[in-house]
């Protein structure tokens, strides 16, 4: 999996604890004080079971039940929801703010690479 964001952004690079941070809730800006539009895929996509289980070892369940209690009690909002890695790129290419995730092949580039999130072994049951 690799993190975009916008071509003409300033952020090069992120860290894992960066996107952790960024993804779950506990920083919601850019470097230079922009509010991050942050991006998820479908709920049931498998991209989106990988980069939750690649960046914080945990099922998407298990995200959104802790996005759940953020909500109610008030502290955070959960990653806006794409359908596609299309619609991914294509937000991404169009708001400077803006950052997301896609597996690596469907990587274009018109997008900047800014983080890289590894594959985990997932089991199905």
């Amino acid at each position: 999996m690799v993190v975009v964001v916008n071509s003409k952004s300033t952020v090069e690079r992120f860290s894992s604890r960066e996107l952790v941070d960024l993804y779950m809730g506990r920083n919601l800006y850019f470097p230079n004080g922009s509010l991050i539009l942050r991006l998820d895929q479908a709920p049931e996509s498998a991209t989106r079971v990988q980069f939750y289980r690649g960046l914080v070892n945990k099922s998407v369940a298990e995200v959104n039940a802790y996005w759940a209690k953020l909500l109610f009690t008030g502290r955070a909002t959960p990653p806006q929801t794409v359908e596609s890695a299309a619609g991914v790129l294509q937000a991404v290419k169009s708001n400077l703010n803006a950052i997301g995730y896609v597996d690596i092949n469907d990587l274009t580039d018109e997008v900047k690479v800014v983080g890289r999130v590894d594959r985990a072994i997932v089991k199905i049951e």
